[in-house]
């Protein structure tokens, strides 16, 4: 029997892991305007509606979360205006890095209530 020649089909979902699932479901519902595809309370888990695939899903963990911003990987989102994205969400509170235009793709980081690091990136024509 031949073996599949590509037995994975792509990236169903991103897991970023949180402190508290309420909390975190209801900042990244009205700061980023994301829906909820499934929540469970009792896995603490929520999945949510990007817009596009992949979903992103959220899991509490009741580990110490620490971040790396050298080292730890993040989603990086796709806006067709890096600069109009990074007001919109700084005028609904989140905190944001500066906007970096390096010729190819304009971007920023923002991060949500654990510090996660997420990051808007618009691609120069």
């Amino acid at each position: 029997m031949a073996a599949d020649p590509k037995p994975l089909q792509g990236i169903d979902t991103i897991l970023l892991r949180v402190s508290n699932i309420e909390r975190s479901k209801l900042w990244y519902s009205d700061k980023l305007g994301f829906g909820v595809l499934w929540y469970s309370p009792e896995q603490r888990l929520v999945v949510l509606d990007t817009g596009t695939p992949p979903s992103l899903t959220l899991w509490q963990t009741n580990a110490a979360i620490q971040i790396n911003t050298a080292a730890t990987p993040f989603p990086i989102f796709r806006t067709e205006n890096a600069a109009h994205a990074r007001d919109v969400l700084e005028k609904r509170g989140v905190a944001v890095s500066e906007l970096i235009d390096d010729g190819i793709v304009v971007f920023f980081q923002f991060f949500d209530p654990d510090g996660n690091v997420l990051e808007a990136c618009q691609v120069h024509p």
